[in-house]
């Protein structure tokens, strides 16, 4: 690394949060603030999803599955496309037609706040997490980075100078900010990507495709017939994939705020389908990269034989010592470009609506929420900090983060979906119901994800909720079945506490309209 690379990111992290408060303008009211008086256009609203579910995970570790495995994780993909259309023709109507803030707040007018102030927390408890794991991710290329120049800084205080980079375009600029950084960052990581690609191409030996072809690099269709512990496996894609999406894009306010933005249904609908074909797009250059990185290494491991700290740091360790000065320093700025994709406003706008605004006695006034909203910016962005610091300290070597990241969705996502689903599918289901199949569900999965293993030869002979003996196979339900799983407990078992009510029904819903009244 040299000066001028240096130079580029240190331009970029400090230009970037500047850039998006002059983008932004100053911001009037707590609508502005978080849903940007919903006139976005789609078309950017699309590229900041699109950046917003990214993020360094994304650009660091999806590589890492290629290089390690094969490419089996773009079926993925094509799973999301279709939970977003769902999303975009069954969820979107209820969000944007009703001129809310949260995705939350349709809870709350189908069930009432008890409902909606648990489903908020748990988002705000999940996101917490899972962007905590994003934020550490964004450190690895920067410890990198330090590492070539002879400093060994703590992974601690690269995530504090982080975390002050993100919140400050946040606290100031609000969403709007928010949503015109992520897609001037999605368009200069994406230049980064295709750079990278230029670069490998011209260091590769002849024959290097086929070479990686033969060894099935490009494969994409997982033949396994172990759909419950293969997670690329076609049924566990295309299901457990649209699934988790519909949970994250339908459910998960981080994605629903930007959605929101837009100017009517129609706008958010082409943003969220147009967001998952260009998913589709980039994970593809990604797990190109990956293959690239392969045949440039000569399938080195990443750790034993590269003496890298993770595999994770496999593309940033390209990166820093193979790329041309320059070209470097930009590509760097363009991981960092991914973290940088902040979830404080959907963090803030969550707590205040949900959480804060349902414990006061009175109402908040429109200053009061403003005021309130960016006090709990800055409180999110503290937590965001500490909890990427012990992710450092605490996360296992070796295991891709971005499939930490989709793991972690597991405990939550299904209730979340599956709250919205019992309240559009189950018409006499109360709060009472919704509550108790939502806590039922968390219990559940916690059990699900953390204590059932497939043992055996193959890992399908038989589930153990113990220690397997070392000699045997031991592998975990694949992670896209998480939230499928946890959307069927909770219609269960609220619906089943739906059959208890009789008569009327709950506030919130309508009767059916008979033919005779159409």
């Amino acid at each position: 690394m040299r000066a001028l690379d240096v130079g580029i990111i240190v331009l970029f992290l400090v230009g970037m949060p500047l850039l998006g408060v002059w983008i932004a303008g100053r911001q009037r009211s707590a609508t502005d603030y978080f849903v940007s008086e919903r006139r976005i256009s789609w078309w950017v609203v699309c590229v900041s999803v699109v950046s917003a579910e990214t993020s360094t995970l994304t650009v660091l570790s999806v590589p890492t599955i290629a290089y390690l495995g094969t490419s089996t994780f773009l079926a993925l993909a094509f799973g999301y496309l279709i939970g977003r259309v769902v999303v975009s023709f069954v969820l979107l109507p209820k969000y944007v037609a009703g001129e809310l803030i949260t995705a939350y707040g349709f809870l709350g007018k189908r069930f009432g706040p008890g409902i909606q102030s648990t489903a908020s927390v748990t988002f705000l408890v999940t996101r917490l997490l899972a962007d905590g794991l994003r934020l550490f991710a964004t450190a690895i290329p920067v410890k990198v980075v330090l590492a070539a120049y002879g400093v060994d800084a703590s992974y601690w205080v690269i995530v504090a100078v982080l975390g002050v980079a993100m919140v400050a375009y946040s606290f100031l600029g609000g969403v709007r900010a928010v949503v015109w950084v992520d897609a001037i960052q999605m368009l200069w990581y994406v230049v980064g990507a295709v750079a990278v690609i230029a670069v490998l191409s011209g260091k590769l030996p002849d024959g290097w495709f086929s070479a990686a072809a033969d060894a099935g690099k490009f494969q994409v269709i997982d033949p396994s017939l172990s759909a419950l512990t293969s997670p690329y496996a076609i049924p566990t894609a295309f299901i457990g994939g649209a699934v988790l999406s519909m949970a994250s894009h339908g459910a998960d306010q981080l994605i629903v705020q930007r959605l929101m933005a837009t100017k009517d249904v129609r706008a958010a609908q082409k943003a969220l389908i147009g967001s998952g074909v260009v998913v589709i797009l980039q994970f593809a250059l990604f797990l190109f990269i990956g293959v690239m990185l392969w045949s440039f290494y000569k399938a080195a491991a990443p750790v034993k034989d590269l003496g890298l700290n993770n595999n994770d740091e496999l593309f940033a360790h390209f990166i820093v010592n193979d790329m041309p000065s320059g070209l470097s320093g930009f590509v760097i700025a363009g991981i960092l470009a991914a973290a940088l994709s902040s979830s404080l406003g959907a963090l803030a706008s969550s707590t205040v609506t949900d959480v804060v605004q349902r414990v006061r006695r009175k109402p908040m006034t429109e200053a009061e929420v403003f005021r309130q909203g960016r006090l709990w910016t800055v409180a999110w962005a503290g937590l965001l900090i500490v909890c990427a610091g012990l992710f450092a300290s605490l996360t296992r070597r070796g295991n891709p983060i971005v499939e930490q990241g989709l793991s972690i969705a597991g405990f939550t996502y299904g209730a979340l979906l599956g709250a919205f689903l019992l309240g559009l599918l189950f018409r006499r289901a109360r709060q009472f119901d919704a509550i108790v199949a939502f806590a039922v569900t968390v219990v559940v999965m916690a059990f699900v994800i953390l204590g059932v293993k497939f043992v055996g030869p193959d890992a399908t002979l038989a589930i153990d909720f113990s220690a397997a003996a070392p000699a045997q196979k031991v592998v975990s339900l694949a992670y896209p079945w998480y939230t499928p799983m946890g959307v069927l407990v909770t219609l269960v078992v609220g619906g089943l506490l739906s059959l208890r009510h009789k008569g009327e029904l709950p506030p919130g819903v309508d009767e059916p309209v008979s033919a005779e009244a159409r």
